[in-house]
């Protein structure tokens, strides 16, 4: 019977050191100000502007890649409003296109909006960094499914920005992007 106390204590424990380790160094546990008063600074309205090339990964809930892309951006502002177009090239062949309206508010804080994702999406710019969060309903080929997104992008010196996204649904991880932006000739 002191066996199973002590089994019972020992999953209490690592279940409640996963808990910390999620809590505290993972992923989700950045905070804007974790970048703040770092360098360069990450205006979208500079960075996330003109012709735009990405290239990147989608990982499946297993870590392994599950689709590559490349797409085309076009970002126009005026003041603090802006849209941006997207058209993704999957390697599948298939083709997305996407087209946000953008708003930088006060303290750098971002709402976005796009036909396919629910309500707005509210982020934050804070020293190189910028996070978004919002709900992406996938297409119907894709299942349907919503998703909530957590993206991270991170603004390199040489200008590149660095995209992370991480997919979860009722709170498990379904899925990642890793992902390169840069200025397109």
């Amino acid at each position: 019977m002191d066996w199973l106390i002590w089994l019972a204590a020992g999953l209490a424990l690592a279940l409640g050191l996963a808990a910390l380790a999620a809590r505290f160094w993972s992923f989700r546990a950045q905070r804007p100000e974790d970048y703040a008063g770092k360098g360069p600074a990450f205006d979208i309205r500079e960075r996330l502007n003109g012709p735009i090339l990405a290239e990147g990964v989608i990982y499946g809930p297993t870590g392994r890649v599950t689709s590559r892309f490349v797409a085309e951006m076009h970002a126009r502002w005026q003041g603090d409003k802006g849209e941006m177009t997207e058209r993704f090239h999957y390697d599948t062949g298939t083709t997305q296109e996407r087209r946000w309206t953008l708003r930088v508010g006060e303290g750098g804080r971002i709402r976005a909006e796009a036909p396919d994702i629910i309500g707005a999406g509210e982020g934050v710019q804070q020293g190189p960094a910028v996070k978004l969060c919002y709900r992406i309903r996938l297409p119907e080929q894709a299942g349907g499914h919503v998703l909530d997104v957590t993206d991270w992008m991170y603004l390199m010196e040489n200008g590149t920005i660095i995209n992370r996204s991480q997919f979860r649904k009722y709170g498990f991880k379904v899925g990642e992007l890793v992902a390169t932006m840069r200025e397109a000739a």
